[in-house]
């Protein structure tokens, strides 16, 4: 399995998985992966991977679009606080993202 089961951020336990799930429902991201980034006040942050759907183009109003939706559909504290926007995100020759 996957070392970042749980990403600890300001104290909070939030699972990786959750908070991929939901950026996947969102209309303009075609895969997403989530891992923890060390952060000196919060422990970690969670930092999301995103590749958009080809009709979509990568922009700062969509990375904060993504941030909202994913805030309003969880947490806050689940929302991550940095997207990177890839091409393709990596995966494991059974297809898992890794």
């Amino acid at each position: 399995g996957r070392v970042d089961d749980v990403i600890m951020t300001a104290g909070e336990h939030i699972g990786p998985f959750e908070v991929e799930s939901k950026l996947v429902e969102h209309e303009a991201v075609a895969e997403a992966g989530v891992i923890g980034k060390p952060d000196p006040v919060r422990g970690e942050i969670i930092k999301a991977f995103v590749a958009l759907r080809p009709e979509y183009d990568e922009s700062d109003e969509l990375k904060e679009e993504i941030r909202k939706f994913v805030k309003e559909g969880l947490l806050a504290h689940a929302a991550p606080r940095e997207i990177e926007f890839k091409d393709k995100l990596p995966k494991t020759r059974s297809g898992k993202i890794m």
